[in-house]
């Protein structure tokens, strides 16, 4: 009876004895009444639940942990748009800090105060912000010549990032690719050039390549495409897509030549939200100085004691990632990044031999040159198998892991691959656990009762090391 309900029933009633719990979630239309907040709350929470484990998605290169401090941080900061920069100015100077930071990191020859650069929602608007620079500036060349400038091209391998179609799509720009095979796994310059004439606005090369892990040459690109400038008078920059690399290279291998060391790198990109070990939504571009930064691209503040340039495709932005940014400088400083990449490094090569060793795999390249790495199956043992790697992609993920399963670009679409990226957050327990779990499937595929060789040989490697595990 109504008049015998106790007048504090909503506010006592258990979330998962609400009527919301055992009716269905709106679909199509928003509902006509209002629900309490920690039953809507759990109800958005469940919606999460049947889905990989952000720590234990392998696929994505996207950060999925951060320390306590940095995520209260962050979360302190979610109602701060960093565009606002007359009412958050400490947000910009902590902006401008980071850009320089990165530049320097990347061995900017630029003496201002504050180094050329722009932050981006992730490294794909870095990317189309260093693209349009690059095209900008070629076009501006060729109206100042009196020539024409309807058919702009850009260079790169096969193994570009989506991003980079996108922007030749929407600028209205040739992309001219070169192919990858077993040759020439990372970037063929020979052929690169071969494909640039007086309308190519830039060469990408890319350091950390998202379908295979390697990077291209970008010291080899340099020299030649110096030798190639000469020759026919033009000025074809190179603008390095490190979505990956940019945050790898500096600080496991500095003497490494791939950034504005060299004379025709004019821009970089990379993802502060992949090893810049930030939450998703952070990306930075940088150039080697203000006059590669077309005047169209930027404005300037100077209500912050300083001229610091402002560039971006997008308008609002959260400023949460660049404080996590900032952040991360200070807390870990060059040390503790370099402990970091070193560990996610470690891991990788840890995986990338224990998977080598598998008489029914094969690796792709023979070192890790970053977190990451790719393998198919083994040829010979292919023409047997009655299984594929989907399979196996889809049997990991029954045990939580999302390891992908893909074909390659083209001229060797035909072979299929799975990949691996190691970020903060991985463990060795980690990767030893999922090694068990590839053993395992692999054991299941072939209807053995007794473990694989390769099992075997894994486990042989770990009880030499102290560990030993049972099936």
């Amino acid at each position: 009876m109504d008049l015998m309900k106790h007048p504090h029933e909503e506010t006592l009633t258990d979330v998962f004895g609400t009527r919301e719990m055992r009716s269905p979630a709106p679909t199509e239309f928003i509902p006509k009444g209002k629900t309490a907040p920690e039953v809507a709350y759990q109800m958005v929470k469940d919606e999460t639940y049947p889905q990989t484990q952000p720590r234990l998605n392998l696929a994505t290169f996207v950060t999925t942990y951060m320390d306590d401090y940095a995520t209260r941080l962050m979360n302190e900061a979610i109602n701060v748009n960093y565009i606002d920069e007359t009412e958050y100015p400490r947000v910009a100077v902590m902006c401008g800090r980071c850009i320089n930071i990165i530049a320097n990191l990347w061995n900017t020859p630029e003496e201002a105060e504050w180094k050329t650069g722009a932050v981006g929602i992730g490294s794909s608007e870095a990317c189309m912000l260093g693209g349009v620079a690059a095209w900008l500036r070629w076009r501006a060349k060729r109206k100042a010549a009196g020539k024409p400038c309807d058919k702009p091209n850009l260079v790169m391998s096969a193994a570009y990032q989506i991003v980079w179609e996108k922007f030749c799509q929407l600028w209205q720009i040739e992309l001219r690719t070169v192919t990858l095979d077993e040759k020439h796994p990372t970037l063929d310059v020979e052929a690169a050039l071969n494909l640039c004439d007086e309308n190519t606005i830039c060469i990408v090369p890319i350091a950390g390549v998202t379908w295979t892990g390697l990077n291209d040459d970008v010291e080899a690109l340099d020299k030649a495409l110096d030798a190639y400038n000469r020759k026919t008078g033009y000025d074809i920059p190179i603008h390095v897509d490190a979505a990956s690399g940019g945050f790898i290279l500096p600080f496991l291998n500095p003497g490494k030549k791939w950034d504005f060391r060299l004379r025709w790198v004019q821009s970089i990109s990379t993802s502060g939200h992949k090893f810049g070990l930030v939450y998703p939504g952070l990306g930075w571009v940088v150039w080697k100085d203000k006059k590669y930064l077309p005047k169209e691209m930027s404005f300037s503040v100077n209500y912050l004691g300083a001229s610091i340039t402002q560039v971006g495709l997008n308008f609002s932005r959260p400023a949460a990632q660049i404080l996590g940014q900032y952040y991360n400088f200070i807390r870990l400083g060059f040390e503790g990044y370099k402990e970091i990449q070193k560990n996610s490094m470690d891991i990788a090569a840890y995986c990338h031999r224990a998977i080598g060793e598998m008489t029914c795999f094969r690796v792709f390249a023979k070192e890790v040159v970053n977190p990451l790495f790719i393998w198919s199956l083994d040829p010979a043992y292919e023409k047997r198998a009655k299984w594929t790697l989907f399979d196996l992609q889809a049997r990991l993920q029954q045990s939580g892991w999302m390891v992908p399963a893909y074909t390659m670009p083209a001229a060797i679409e035909q072979t299929i691959v799975m990949r691996i990226v190691v970020r903060q957050g991985m463990s060795r327990d980690m990767a030893d656990m999922l090694l068990q779990d590839i053993c395992n499937a692999v054991e299941e595929f072939e209807g053995l009762k007794y473990p694989t060789q390769s099992r075997l040989k894994y486990e042989k490697n770990e009880k030499q090391k102290g560990r030993v595990y049972t099936h």
